[in-house]
């Protein structure tokens, strides 16, 4: 699917120290990576893979998103000599740092079996983690799965794939759409009845987790 290969914007101020071994160190600040990660975007959409390929492995160990970009081109092979294993390796160090794309296109060249067999195992989890983090890929073929079933990983269950595909869909996703008018829309939830609100306390209570006004960090299109 095309959107797995789509590269991945810049996230600064994510570090990836401690993801390749030794580094060396670094004392560029975020505005300067966001430069350097933007003239490696221009490279890219210029067609120069060679210069953005060089571009965002000088920021390896310091961007999460530059890490991504770096296995995508090497699954690909963009600017640089085809490398299913190294894009591999470089999407896991990605994803253990909890990048959802690399997440989702990890397990998506698990479950093809682009560096070795196809691997379920392996990928199932990876696929969980990017579908709840609202990345439509993910959340459509984790939704095939569960159409199928996937013995003895993952029981069928047409219920969560009508969820999964109506996520993906409401991302935009039209392979997803398409699904779930094959398979049916999501069943409607049964009314809960209406709780009594629970006495207030007389005493003011601490704010607990996060304050009113929190947002949390949307999920990066793929």
């Amino acid at each position: 699917m095309s959107q797995t290969n789509k590269f991945f914007p810049l996230l600064t101020g994510i570090l990836c120290l401690g993801l390749m071994g030794a580094q060396p160190a670094f004392a560029r600040d975020g505005a300067e990576i966001a430069k350097i990660f933007d003239s490696g975007v221009a490279a890219y959409d210029a067609g120069n893979y060679q210069q953005a390929f060089k571009i965002w492995w000088d920021l390896r160990y310091e961007d999460l998103a530059a890490m991504r970009n770096l296995a995508m081109m090497l699954r690909k092979g963009q600017g640089v000599i085809r490398d299913a294993k190294k894009a591999e390796e470089l999407y896991q160090r990605a994803a253990d740092a909890g990048l959802p794309t690399a997440q989702a296109d990890l397990a998506d060249m698990l479950l093809k079996g682009e560096a070795g067999p196809p691997d379920l195992t392996h990928a199932l989890p990876l696929l969980a983690a990017a579908a709840a983090a609202n990345h439509p890929v993910a959340q459509f073929e984790l939704g095939e799965l569960y159409e199928t079933g996937a013995p003895p990983f993952l029981p069928k269950d047409l219920d969560e794939a009508r969820k999964l595909y109506a996520a993906a869909a409401g991302h935009g996703m039209t392979e997803a759409a398409d699904r779930l008018r094959v398979v049916g829309p999501v069943a409607a939830q049964p009314q809960q009845p209406v709780q009594q609100p629970a006495e207030q306390p007389t005493q003011p209570q601490a704010q607990s987790g996060t304050s009113a006004g929190f947002k949390p960090e949307p999920a990066v299109a793929p």
